[in-house]
């Protein structure tokens, strides 16, 4: 587009272009100068800590063909009130243009990501696939891909994260997608929120918007998620472990290395399925991903074989790393809610349950926006780690602090001590530590080959720092990274 037909879409003006309206941007936008696309339009947002404005001029200056602005900033720029608002307006252009590209929206409270992930690989295999980067499924990051399409895009995977009442509509109403994914309603966000069922309001919004020749995807095993049928113009299919679920997920299990094998079921057609993911939780991202897939073309041969061969697209999802050192570390430190935090125990137990010679160790962190709930939802944190057998527990920052408010505590083991026998004692040993850096502290001596550690927490936490520290060898090797969610 150029820039007058840019202004035009969002109702804006263009300036500083010296007279040259035709200036064409043909490259992504982008709100990151560090990250120049080439002929791309740089979006100057005025956030809370950094303005975009004044980095408008570098990034045109490293290749960007112009600038969507509040204000002059001296480089070809199309100027409006609020970028936010104009850079959604202009997503919504953009696709209007292109109404042969299919768009699926997914929600939930956890796992959108990994649903969005497996999803997008296996429309690749259909057709030209853009999906959401990461959790980049905001306000701000859906707008900017769905920019990403081109006139060859078949499909638009748009993840939908909501922190609020109107959030997912106005995303959807952005993008109209035609089939919609609602995997779960758990308790993320609900200090926003207030309850479980307002959670459940604001999820429904995806498919109340649905065209009556579009399809709502529904988690059979949420009653919350499958009542949303009765709000929905299109047509629905389900999946879960329930078996008059349309996607059938039977005989779950998890290896050693914490990987689902299951038999997934549609019609008349079944499959063993062996998924390159960590955690039991993923079979039903796999069976929300697989019903779209099938309604999309994909036969139900490709759609396995797609399964089986998932690769890792987006960091920090129980990602898992061996140390050449011979200790597990399982990177789930992208975010946390009650729910997620139970999975990944879940797996953590599951991978250091196996009779080996080593420990589970968890590092957790706070669960952010969880309001009134978040004392007690810390509790039953502690409380889950010592039920399934968590041999040290580390937690980390004064928010998280109430995870040991009801189990017993102890110091960390002596590293002097480590190559002695392990003791037959049950007891979870506990630490708490204030941050990070002491978190690293506190249990690199300590771990022992054949340890399982768990790293996890909200993402300000920033855990993943920890998690890159125990994966890097003392001796300057690298870890191999093994299996992603």
């Amino acid at each position: 587009m150029n820039l007058s037909e840019v202004a035009a879409a969002v109702h804006g003006r263009v300036v500083d272009a010296g007279g040259h309206t035709d200036v064409v941007v043909f490259g992504d936008a982008f709100v990151d100068s560090r990250q120049v696309v080439p002929g791309g339009l740089f979006v100057a947002i005025n956030g809370e800590r950094v303005d975009g404005h004044a980095y408008a001029a570098a990034a045109v200056g490293s290749g960007a063909a112009a600038v969507l602005a509040e204000r002059p900033v001296g480089v070809p720029s199309v100027i409006v009130d609020d970028t936010v608002a104009a850079l959604a307006l202009l997503a919504g252009h953009v696709l209007a243009q292109l109404p042969s590209v299919r768009v699926v929206g997914i929600t939930g409270s956890q796992g959108k990501t990994s649903a969005k992930d497996i999803l997008a690989q296996l429309l690749e295999r259909l057709g030209e696939t853009v999906a959401t980067h990461g959790s980049f499924n905001n306000e701000i990051g859906a707008p900017l891909t769905a920019l990403r399409v081109r006139r060859s895009t078949a499909f638009l995977v748009a993840e939908m994260g909501a922190r609020g009442r109107g959030h997912i509509r106005e995303l959807a109403e952005m993008v109209r997608p035609s089939i919609g994914v609602v995997l779960n309603v758990g308790l993320a966000h609900v200090g926003e929120f207030g309850s479980r069922d307002a959670i459940a309001v604001a999820k429904r919004e995806l498919v109340e918007i649905l065209p009556a020749d579009g399809l709502a995807v529904l988690n059979a095993d949420d009653e919350r998620v499958l009542n949303m049928r009765d709000h929905t113009a299109a047509p629905v299919t389900t999946f879960g472990v329930d078996p008059g679920a349309d996607l059938r997920i039977g005989s779950l299990r998890v290896d050693e290395e914490g990987r689902p094998h299951f038999v997934l079921g549609a019609g008349s057609e079944s499959a063993q399925v062996n998924l390159p993911l960590v955690g039991a939780h993923q079979a039903h991202n796999a069976a929300a991903a697989a019903a779209v897939a099938l309604h999309l073309g994909l036969s139900f041969d490709d759609l396995v074989d797609g399964l089986r061969g998932l690769t890792l697209r987006s960091r920090w999802r129980m990602e898992v790393s061996r140390t050449p050192h011979g200790v597990t570390v399982i990177n789930d430190a992208y975010n946390a809610n009650p729910d997620s935090m139970r999975a990944a125990l879940t797996t953590l137990a599951e991978l250091g349950g196996r009779g080996g010679p080593g420990r589970t160790v968890a590092i957790l962190g706070e669960m952010r926006e969880l309001g009134d709930r978040s004392t007690a939802e810390h509790e039953a944190v502690g409380r889950l780690a010592e039920a399934v057998g968590v041999a040290l527990l580390v937690v980390v920052g004064e928010e998280a602090r109430a995870i040991l408010r009801e189990v017993g505590a102890a110091k960390v083991p002596d590293p002097s001590q480590q190559d002695q026998p392990a003791q037959p004692d049950r007891r979870m040993d506990t630490v708490w530590v204030p941050d990070a850096d002491a978190a690293i502290d506190a249990v690199r001596g300590a771990l022992r080959p054949g340890d399982v550690v768990l790293v996890k927490a909200s993402r300000a936490a920033g855990l993943e720092r920890v998690a890159a520290a125990l994966t890097a060898a003392d001796d300057d090797q690298e870890s191999t990274r093994e299996a992603d969610a």
